[in-house]
């Protein structure tokens, strides 16, 4: 199932919802399902100008992207259950807006060029993905040109000159943990250091208890795919930093396909089950591997960032 990928430029909340409203319309006659995956505030404007009648499901972007990670799974799903119903399917989706931190921008780039690889030739479906031009920067929106085969600005739709495919634009490579981060060597018999390590450190900075539980089974999941995979040992730093706890574990091994963590796995499969799980577990995720290894740095935000 290939996707035509197409970013659409609009103007504050009158422009989404006209162009939203016009995507959304375009086939109404074929009843087609469409899922909308946008802030709170677009769901309940949109929900105000379509008819009650309109096969539309409502997605809130900021739990279901918090981490970019999760939402290619998301639409992996969406459509699959579409196409097995026999039915046609397209969706809306804004993975970025206004106050993410500069690492969520990065991965909700990078999250961008990899949608157009990653669905299989098949039934083709649309994805609109939407970009606010008066809260965005240039560059953000210069990015999107590049990402994106397609665009629609001022309601006109057109291939975007800028478009390249190359997934070696999957973004730079991750700073190196601060000096003062604390590190932990560890192979198959000290798997439980890590874990015990990261749940001290998350509940002494203030996350709750599950969010705390979830960031140490995180970061015990890739330190076992490290020992499995990566060498037969890895190293774990632990930081804090814009009122986040991080977590990075790296190792020698090397992982091939930039997806990886990114769909549910079909059941019984050996690989990639892991790093969807911390997927789903973490607030953000950032993979970068290379012939010299591999960093996963996983993070949960703190509390007083969420307020």
């Amino acid at each position: 199932m290939s996707v035509l990928h197409e970013a659409c430029f609009y103007r504050g909340m009158t422009g989404f919802v006209e162009a939203a409203k016009a995507f959304i319309e375009e086939d109404a006659a074929a009843g087609q399902a469409v899922l909308v995956a946008v802030s709170a505030a677009k769901i309940d404007a949109l929900r105000e100008v379509l008819g009650a009648d309109r096969q539309v499901t409502f997605a809130d972007m900021a739990q279901l992207g918090r981490n970019p990670g999760r939402i290619i799974s998301t639409w992996r799903r969406f459509v699959g259950e579409q196409q097995a119903a026999g039915r046609a399917c397209r969706g809306i989706g804004e993975p970025i807006w206004p106050g993410r931190t500069e690492a969520e921008l990065v991965e909700c780039q990078r999250h961008e060029v990899l949608l157009n690889s990653a669905f299989a030739a098949a039934s083709p479906w649309r994805l609109l993905c939407t970009y606010d031009i008066t809260a965005l920067k240039p560059a953000v929106l210069d990015e999107a040109m590049r990402s994106h085969p397609t665009v629609t600005s001022d309601g006109v739709r057109a291939p975007s000159e800028d478009y390249l495919p190359d997934l070696d634009r999957l973004g730079p490579e991750l700073p190196a943990p601060p000096p003062r981060s604390e590190e932990l060597a560890f192979t198959k018999e000290s798997l439980r250091a890590v874990r015990r390590l990261v749940l001290e450190r998350a509940r002494q900075a203030g996350l709750s208890g599950e969010a705390a539980e979830d960031l140490a089974l995180a970061a015990h999941e890739i330190a076992v795919n490290s020992v499995r995979h990566g060498g037969g040992w890895g190293l774990l730093h632990v930081w804090r930093a814009e009122g986040s706890l991080i977590c990075q574990v790296d190792d020698y091994g090397t992982i091939v396909d930039p997806l990886v963590g990114r769909a549910i796995p079909a059941p019984g499969a050996r690989l990639g089950r892991g790093l969807w799980m911390v997927n789903e577990l973490c607030d953000l995720v950032r993979l970068r591997s290379t012939d010299d290894g591999t960093v996963v740095r996983m993070q949960m935000n703190l509390p007083q960032r969420e307020s």
